[in-house]
């Protein structure tokens, strides 16, 4: 018997609409009922988690918690975050709940080992990049990683929050590709899109340059697990 998802969403809408996404994509299927029951909670009062990690901001551990509790008890076998970032606080957030939570950024590196790729640039939000949290899962696995300059961060901020999270096509993209460019430069093999704003970036702006898509690595854990006895 299948096993049903709950994804804690909201963090923010477009990337848990992604996530969802992904899901139906890569379930095989022929018919509605071939497909995972997916309980979402898209919560958007979840403070923000770079505000929170880098400039005291209002806890978002509450709201997660709450999203998680109300997902356990609509019947989720198991959790997804589609949040990298969140996953800052992702020891807090298990302790509180009673059925596993994936974490995308373990996920995330055993992909980069099983592609055979030894270096990365990681593109991601600040609170990420300074929290060292793709830090400790890549290293770990022998995995170098590269980062935007200070002055190409704020390119990908710009994405991130002025593009994807304030719904503008309009972005100027010139600093982005630089900041792409650049880390290709350097040794990059591939990009590890840290944050799950870039992936809805990467298709609304038809960027294309190898990259490892934590979002779909989510997606196609968690059918891989939701499918199991």
């Amino acid at each position: 018997m299948k096993k049903t998802i709950g994804i804690i969403g909201g963090m923010g809408p477009m990337a848990t609409a992604d996530l969802f996404k992904k899901i139906i994509d890569n379930t095989p299927a022929t018919c509605d009922n071939d497909h995972f029951h997916v309980c979402i909670d898209s919560n958007t009062n979840i403070p923000d988690r770079t505000a929170a990690i880098l400039f005291g901001g209002k806890d978002p551990v509450p709201e997660m918690v709450r999203s998680a509790i109300l997902l356990e008890a609509m019947g989720a076998d198991l959790l997804v975050m589609p949040c990298n970032t969140a996953h800052f606080f992702y020891d807090r957030v298990a302790a509180m709940t009673h059925v596993p939570i994936i974490n995308m950024l373990e996920e995330t590196a055993r992909e980069v080992v099983r592609q055979n790729i030894s270096c990365v640039g990681l593109l991601a939000t600040d609170g990420t990049i300074q929290s060292g949290l793709y830090d400790r899962v890549l290293k770990s696995q022998g995995i170098r990683v590269l980062y935007p300059s200070k002055e190409c961060q704020k390119h990908v901020m710009d994405i991130i929050y002025m593009g994807v999270k304030a719904s503008n096509y309009n972005i100027d993209l010139t600093g982005f590709f630089q900041t792409i460019d650049e880390l290709e430069q350097v040794g990059a093999e591939t990009l590890i899109l840290g944050c799950t704003e870039l992936p809805v970036a990467f298709s609304m702006f038809s960027i294309n340059r190898r990259h490892i898509d934590p979002t779909l690595v989510l997606a196609k854990c968690a059918i891989k697990m939701a499918s199991e006895p």
